[in-house]
């Protein structure tokens, strides 16, 4: 069965003594039970487990997904933001959602969207950006399935235009993700480096056409055409066609329809039914 797999992580708590650990604790669940509240999600329809400095969330299948990228995106900035104005311990959080299914196995929460979800919170583009975006209490990382299907929809506390792209390859994990960081207006994604050699570049990516040198250097100047000679032949190019294939999923009322592609490993996912929090 499919759901919405949540996962927050605080950034920092690795320096904080004990008593300090507590009162961010207490902040970061306080932040997700107003994302819930805010949200209209009711406590049957959560099921969470404590990863220490973290919170791993699984929702009922009948939780739609809008609410969870605006309203609750929404509270939990609030929420984290009164709290940091009269604490003297600072609480920052980055927090992923994905899609997918999810079992439970009478220890915990499993499956690829679980994995998935957790990595693109833990990836090092996350820690990148929120340590560039050190003003902001609270980094959203969304999957690429995600923005497409609910974030790129727009709608009450969505903003589609303030999301940014970075692909995550992290561990087994090569996957398109998207950063938000509520009231910038646009987050601090990092560029990626040009990469690659001259034997498998695109033209027109980092491997300028014409036999100039790799590494953005111009061609060589063309020779001035001599008046005399005759009009050179001229060259025709046949069409490449591209085929794309994949998987079919589809969003419509608030439903997800069809399978989630994760972390790519082999296997079927585990279809069987979460336990409810």
């Amino acid at each position: 069965m499919s759901r919405l797999v949540l996962f927050g992580d605080a950034c920092g708590s690795g320096r904080l003594g004990l008593e300090d650990k507590k009162l961010l604790r207490r902040a970061m669940y306080g932040a997700f039970a107003d994302g819930f509240d805010a949200a209209g999600v009711a406590s049957g329809e959560i099921h969470q487990e404590d990863r220490g400095d973290g919170i791993l969330v699984a929702l009922d299948p009948s939780v739609p997904p809008a609410p969870m990228v605006g309203r609750w995106v929404d509270a939990v900035y609030e929420s984290l933001r009164a709290h940091n104005r009269g604490s003297a311990v600072r609480t920052r959080l980055r927090v992923a959602l994905h899609a997918g299914p999810v079992a439970w196995d009478g220890r915990g929460l499993v499956g690829r969207a679980v994995d998935l979800t957790c990595r693109l919170c833990d990836s090092p583009t996350a820690k990148q950006v929120m340590a560039a975006a050190e003003g902001s209490d609270l980094l959203f990382v969304a999957s690429d399935w995600i923005y497409t299907n609910v974030v790129a929809e727009g709608g009450r506390y969505i903003e589609p235009e303030h999301y940014r792209p970075a692909r995550i390859t992290h561990k087994e994990t090569d996957e398109l993700a998207w950063f938000h960081v509520p009231r910038l207006p646009e987050p601090p994604v990092p560029t990626p480096p040009r990469t690659g050699s001259a034997g498998n570049q695109v033209p027109g990516a980092g491997s300028p056409p014409g036999g100039g040198q790799p590494g953005g250097s111009l061609p060589p100047p063309r020779s001035q055409p001599d008046p005399s000679a005759p009009p050179a032949a001229q060259q025709t190019f046949g069409r490449t066609e591209i085929h794309v294939q994949g998987d079919n999923q589809t969003f419509q009322h608030n439903v997800i329809h069809g399978g989630f592609v994760g972390i790519r490993k082999g296997g079927p996912d585990d279809g069987a039914r979460g336990r409810r929090g």
